[in-house]
């Protein structure tokens, strides 16, 4: 059976984008072939331009003719390979979204269990407490703040009549400093004491008298 079929191929299967790679290699391939093909029908025709009719332009017709076939056949299978070789990049490109999408998938639901996990630790009502009790506080702290700045003895029934009697008391009692001093150079005589003289005040001595002392 195994000189019929073959023994079981043993080996690592094929993979798509190796498959993509043999299918372009061997498009390359014909393309190769079909660049000659084509200049032998450019030199056919270049030698059959230069000729008249007769068996040896018609030999050449006949060449060309075969030249040609095997072109088209050439291109036939190479626009089958591009072909295959297109859908096989498709496929390709479905196969790695749906690995994107797989992948995505495990890491949502890795994520969901972590978050699952980590809000089954936590207590709302807690939470709600403790923010209830911290308002509280602050309310508290507001409350003595206020009682630790309250003032002492200030009147709070002071009107403007009272302000200008006491700014009028100000101002006199502003002039009568000014009068007990205010102006008045070094060692002048007081007013309040300018009438009253103290006899024990000495007179400033005369020139004339000065003088003949100290002769």
């Amino acid at each position: 059976m195994n000189r019929l079929f073959g023994a079981k191929n043993t080996g690592p299967k094929p993979t798509l984008s190796s498959a993509i790679s043999n299918t372009d290699a061997h498009v390359e391939s014909i393309d190769v072939k079909l660049a000659k093909l084509n200049a032998e029908l450019t030199t056919y025709q270049s030698r059959m331009a230069k000729m008249r009719d007769g068996p040896g332009k018609t030999a050449l017709k006949q060449k060309a003719l075969k030249i040609l076939q095997r072109r088209k056949m050439y291109e036939g299978q190479r626009d089958q390979l591009q072909q295959q070789s297109w859908n096989m990049e498709q496929a390709s490109m479905m196969t790695d979204n749906l690995k994107n999408v797989m992948t995505t998938v495990d890491a949502m639901k890795s994520t969901n269990k972590t978050l699952k996990q980590q809000y089954g630790k936590i207590d709302v009502d807690k939470i709600d407490r403790m923010q209830d009790e911290m308002q509280d506080l602050m309310e508290a702290g507001n409350d003595i703040q206020e009682a630790m700045g309250r003032s002492y003895d200030v009147p709070e029934d002071v009107d403007e009549a009272e302000l200008d009697a006491e700014l009028e008391a100000l101002g006199e009692e502003a002039e009568l400093e000014g009068g007990f001093g205010v102006g008045q150079g070094v060692g002048e005589t007081p007013g309040f004491m300018m009438d009253e003289v103290p006899t024990f005040v000495d007179e400033p001595p005369e020139t004339g008298k000065v003088k003949e002392a100290a002769g």
